[in-house]
């Protein structure tokens, strides 16, 4: 039935979006999340970044309801896959060009909607049009095309430039806020891979996006390293006064004895999980990814203070070189006796970094100092909102490990 406010053929338009999710049912919730907006002003059918999708009445009129099913899923994918948050990132110059991006998205997004037997418009944006691959990301097809495409506009949605026949954030339909949008985002990755689990596989593109929703790889080098370096930087920024040093103004001041400024050299402190959880493999991996962090972050010529535990600290370390690690332990887990530990040495580190596979209780309340958690393994627990978190995508092996004390070798 034809809308006589806006012209729409709402029954149709419903109808067609009806079809997209019971045929693919995992994209079901980020379907129906869309708001509805009528407008003539678009030329077929786009979507906002607050998840309102704007239709054309005629676009509608002129549509048979499969391909429009099509359409519709042509749509959603920009928001899930976050065009425009990726946009974002692009090149200044990519960003204001942004019919460009635009076909470059519809690139990404159509060779899995055809591999997928769906069937759009006459006009569709594909690859092969322009001599390109399927199953690249919209980044790589964007410096391959054309300089002057102009094709479709999806709206802000996509290429993350409002579009003129856009409304306001807060006009038309309520729109979808950025949690609701990462937990939409989630639900249908897990959608997806019970689906891939029940009935087969999806297109390479629909795969690859939900394991990179579901398990994201992080750098686990890079992330550490951040993480450290500011530490580093925010200890050794730090100023304190001392006596061993007075004031070079204490002449000034007949019987006084000013103190000086010093700055401290950031100590820092490894707590290594050695419980039976931990296998050999990640152990030694993970200390040649420590060590190298260290050293690239400059406190390799301080010694570190590696301290082995499990739910007992054995082994006290002062190094300067993953060789001078002595390792044992294979019981239980408590990393918090090891942040106990480490704090109460007489040389009370700055900054903490626990090396473990999660599984282990943490302390109740942030400590006095930077507390680095370095997570080895996939479904690590998450630790404590106010713990630094770098994981790693390093898979954990199943070999039992020797609990006897040992000395951690980097690799090759």
């Amino acid at each position: 039935m034809t809308d006589p406010r806006d012209g729409l053929d709402r029954t149709k338009l419903l109808a067609a979006r009806y079809r997209a999710a019971h045929d693919r049912p995992y994209l079901a919730s980020a379907l129906y999340a869309l708001g509805i907006v009528a407008s003539s002003a678009v030329p077929t059918m786009g979507v906002d970044r607050h998840w309102r999708c704007y239709v054309s009445p005629a676009f509608v009129d002129a549509t048979p309801v499969e391909e429009l099913a099509g359409v519709w899923i042509h749509e959603v994918a920009h928001l899930l896959r976050d065009h425009h948050g990726r946009a974002g990132r692009l090149p200044a110059a990519d960003q204001r060009d942004h019919y460009r991006v635009n076909v470059a998205q519809d690139c990404e997004i159509n060779d899995d909607l055809l591999a997928d037997r769906l069937r759009l418009p006459a006009g569709r944006v594909e690859p092969r049009l322009y001599g390109l691959p399927d199953g690249q990301l919209f980044e790589q097809y964007l410096p391959a095309l054309p300089p002057h495409v102009r094709e479709h506009d999806c709206g802000s949605g996509a290429h993350g430039t409002p579009a003129p026949w856009e409304l306001p954030q807060a006009g038309g339909p309520d729109g979808v806020g950025e949690a609701e949008a990462q937990a939409l985002r989630r639900h249908t990755a897990e959608a997806m891979r019970a689906h891939v689990r029940s009935r087969g596989p999806l297109p390479g593109g629909w795969q690859r996006w939900a394991e990179q929703v579901l398990e994201p790889t992080v750098d686990w080098r890079q992330a550490l390293t951040g993480a450290v370096r500011e530490a580093a930087a925010w200890a050794g920024g730090a100023v304190d006064y001392t006596y061993r040093r007075p004031s070079r103004r204490t002449p000034a001041l007949r019987g006084v004895v000013l103190p000086s400024l010093r700055r401290p050299l950031p100590r820092v402190a490894v707590v290594v999980d050695t419980s039976g959880s931990m296998g050999d493999a990640e152990l030694a991996a993970a200390l040649t990814e420590i060590t190298g962090v260290l050293r690239e972050v400059g406190v390799r010529g301080n010694r570190v203070t590696v301290l082995a535990c499990d739910a007992d600290v054995h082994a006290v370390s002062r190094v300067t070189s993953a060789e001078q690690v002595t390792l044992g332990g294979g019981g239980g887990t408590d990393m918090r006796v090891g942040i106990d530990a480490a704090l109460a040495s007489p040389d009370r580190p700055s900054i903490v970094i626990v090396l473990t596979d999660g599984l282990t209780p943490w302390p109740a309340e942030t400590p006095s100092c930077r507390l680095i958690a370095a997570l080895i393994g996939d479904g690590a627990p998450e630790p404590p909102h106010w713990v630094e978190r770098c994981a790693s995508r390093r898979r954990r092996t199943n070999r039992p490990r020797r609990a006897a004390a040992r000395s951690a070798r980097p690799a090759s």
